[in-house]
């Protein structure tokens, strides 16, 4: 099973596969970047009636090409290629996994809310995330137990933090969309969370993680997602002093839902959403 939190072990120093995960994002950067609102981009349907660009398909691929000569050895799990082994859960696994354009029916509208997300999880648990937003100049990334850390669009590095609001009432907060939580029934906690709130928006993808990474918001939540839509995430918010769990607390990757918090609401937070006997 896949975990979101990091369990009492010793791991490997990770400053090389950060440094490696960063240069892929450079790599992705470059591909995405050079079709990105290009008037003849194709655009296809996967079964699944989602869209995929040609954009995604290569710039997955072009980081499987770096992957596969600078880590063999490693498992890849990406959106557009699926996985690379066949059980990741073996003690001692080194798993990539990658979401090559997160944000695809942005990309293919010419919004500049997309980014590559590229993970690596050790035993099933996210140590190394990096988020790339090229079209808004911005990227984000964090290793276990060394922070979390954003480039600004003027190129300053600086370490990132979740904010210290401790008052759900004073908290802004983004759901992702209507349509995720009618999909699941949970319309009501939806218009309870954000009747207990200071603000509310659907800003939608990974860049409302970031903001609240980097102290700018107090929650978000989101469902349907998969393992490389969050993989990434993970560890920077983490890393920035948050939390990040399933909807029920849990701390799976494969639960279809995620609640990253700036860590000292997220018990209240919890609470409220779970509410017992609340219309």
């Amino acid at each position: 099973m896949s975990r979101i939190e990091e369990p009492a072990a010793r791991l490997a120093d990770l400053s090389d596969d950060l440094a490696l995960a960063l240069r892929l994002a450079d790599a992705a950067d470059a591909v995405a970047m050079a079709r990105f609102d290009a008037a003849d981009l194709r655009i296809d349907t996967k079964p699944d009636r989602t869209h995929v660009t040609e954009a995604d398909l290569e710039t997955e691929r072009a980081i499987r090409r770096i992957l596969d000569a600078e880590r063999p050895h490693d498992a890849i799990l990406g959106e557009e290629y699926g996985a690379s082994d066949d059980d990741a859960s073996i003690p001692g696994s080194r798993r990539w996994v990658i979401d090559p354009i997160d944000g695809t029916h942005n990309y293919m509208r010419g919004i500049p809310v997309w980014a590559t997300l590229i993970a690596l999880t050790v035993d099933g648990v996210p140590q190394v995330g990096v988020v790339s937003q090229p079209a808004l100049g911005r990227r984000w990334w964090a290793s276990t137990g060394q922070g979390a850390w954003t480039t600004t669009t003027s190129g300053e590095t600086r370490r990132i933090h979740v904010s210290g609001i401790d008052d759900v009432a004073a908290s802004s907060i983004s759901f992702q969309s209507i349509e995720q939580w009618d999909d699941v029934d949970l319309l009501p906690t939806l218009e309870r969370l954000a009747r207990a709130v200071w603000r509310d928006r659907g800003y939608g993808d990974a860049l409302p993680y970031m903001w609240l990474a980097e102290g700018r918001l107090e929650l978000v939540a989101e469902f349907d997602v998969k393992e490389y839509d969050i993989a990434a995430i993970a560890p920077i918010v983490r890393e920035a002093g948050g939390r990040f769990t399933a909807f029920d607390g849990t701390d799976r990757l494969d639960a279809l839902s995620s609640l990253a918090t700036n860590g000292v609401l997220h018990d209240a937070f919890l609470a409220l959403l779970h509410e017992e006997g609340a219309p």
